[in-house]
């Protein structure tokens, strides 16, 4: 991605971490910049914060109108069709926004992968199939996609992220649009995978609300400053 693609943030200095955070449908990469200084950051942790915008696409749910995503939605059912091919090319962008950090000095255990709704399910997907350490994986309000790959790719696979990934994840308990249940289950997937998971669930609907914004903060605080 070339820099008109991508909102970056510096906090408390020279950088010695790094949080890649991408927005849902429909949404770009401001969505989210305005909650960095509510988390709260220690001073003595130099962050950099990365806000990349979505491809423009067409999204079948809507109409086939043209708004950013990271991959197309097909259909509500949560069984039906999924964009294997989109999901897997904004798993691409992510992972060269991981190799961006990493040629910039950041190690990959210093770089957590973040997302909301389909930025979420894309920071999951590609997560788990990283072969190096991340620094962590936060997850709002989302679910876990191309559930049927896993075994080959992540669970038999040498290569996938290791099983001491930090998860945080959260979900509204009155979702309209991906049902609390649906995180719930993808939580409980990838802690029989091995996963340390925090779960977090809050009285909100499809958003984010201030004290899940607080619980945030600390849980990248903790997890780059232990």
């Amino acid at each position: 991605m070339n820099k008109n693609e991508i909102i970056e943030t510096e906090i408390n200095g020279t950088p010695s971490a790094t949080v890649i955070w991408l927005h849902g449908l429909g949404a770009d990469g401001s969505d989210f910049e305005p909650i960095v200084p509510q988390l709260e950051i220690p001073k003595i942790l130099g962050l950099r914060f990365i806000f990349p915008h979505a491809p423009l696409r067409s999204i079948t749910i809507n109409g086939g109108m043209t708004m950013r995503g990271w991959y197309d939605v097909m259909s509500l059912n949560r069984d039906g069709a999924q964009d294997e091919e989109g999901i897997r090319q904004s798993t691409l962008i992510l992972e060269s926004l991981i190799e961006r950090e990493r040629k910039r000095g950041i190690e990959s255990n210093r770089i957590i992968i973040a997302g909301f709704s389909q930025g979420g399910a894309i920071a999951i997907h590609t997560a788990l199939r990283y072969p190096k350490k991340l620094g962590g994986l936060l997850a709002l309000s989302t679910y876990l996609p191309l559930e049927s790959t896993l075994k080959n790719e992540v669970v038999e696979n040498e290569r996938s992220q290791p099983r001491d990934l930090p998860i945080f994840l959260a979900h509204g308990q009155y979702d309209p649009v991906i049902p609390f249940d649906a995180g719930k289950k993808s939580g409980l997937i990838l802690e029989e995978m091995g996963f340390p998971v925090s779960w977090n669930e809050y009285p909100m609907d499809h958003s984010v609300c201030q004290s899940e914004i607080k619980d945030i903060g600390l849980w990248i605080s903790k997890n780059l400053t232990a």
